[in-house]
């Protein structure tokens, strides 16, 4: 046997004692060893009011909350579209000046590349994209005009061809304030129809 080996066997041996320790571990991050909680009902210093348990923020709505199917989906029980923007909708933004006010600022956002600022289908994206073989249409077309707020609605949540369904990128109250300047953008284009 080696000079080394007989020295490592002996340190190990050494240091196998069976014996416990009473000092803390050596953990290099200890903050993700030993992660402070608080109780329910206790008090915090952390907050002004010294409440562990947070109320609720206002105007969000948790994942277990149920949200009216019509509202959700645009279908109503008999399986047919909603034909107007739901009442509840229009009373959770105040006024309908105030829906479409959102509606217009959602729809720059996420509607303007495609289908343009007048809503006649010449955005930004079919116009330069040479990908784009299905062009998106004119909201002023009469299939449009006339189709119920809960079928140009669940477009929006479910996509349809080249359009991507936003039901993971747009809330549904904000769904339903496009729905609603695309109305809007309707009317402001008509020209006796």
């Amino acid at each position: 046997m080696s000079r080394f080996t007989l020295i490592a066997f002996s340190l190990v041996l050494v240091a196998c004692q069976g014996q416990t320790t009473t000092e803390p571990p050596i953990v290099p991050l200890r903050n993700m060893h030993e992660q402070p909680r608080y109780d329910s009902q206790s008090t915090a210093i952390y907050f002004t009011d010294h409440r562990t348990m947070r109320p609720e923020v206002p105007h969000t709505v948790p994942q277990e909350a149920e949200i009216d199917p019509v509202i959700d989906t645009g279908v109503e029980d008999d399986f047919a579209y909603a034909q107007a923007i739901p009442a509840t909708v229009v009373e959770d933004f105040g006024t309908m000046a105030d829906l479409l006010e959102r509606g217009e600022d959602r729809y720059g956002i996420y509607c303007v590349p495609c289908h343009g600022g007048l809503g006649d289908g010449q955005g930004l994206v079919p116009n330069v994209s040479e990908v784009a073989t299905i062009r998106p249409p004119s909201f002023h077309d009469d299939r449009i005009r006339h189709m119920p707020d809960g079928q140009l609605y669940a477009t929006i949540r479910n996509g349809i061809r080249n359009m991507p369904a936003y039901r993971h990128n747009v809330p549904v109250r904000d769904r339903w304030a496009i729905v609603g300047y695309v109305r809007a953008l309707q009317l402001s284009q008509m020209d006796g129809r």
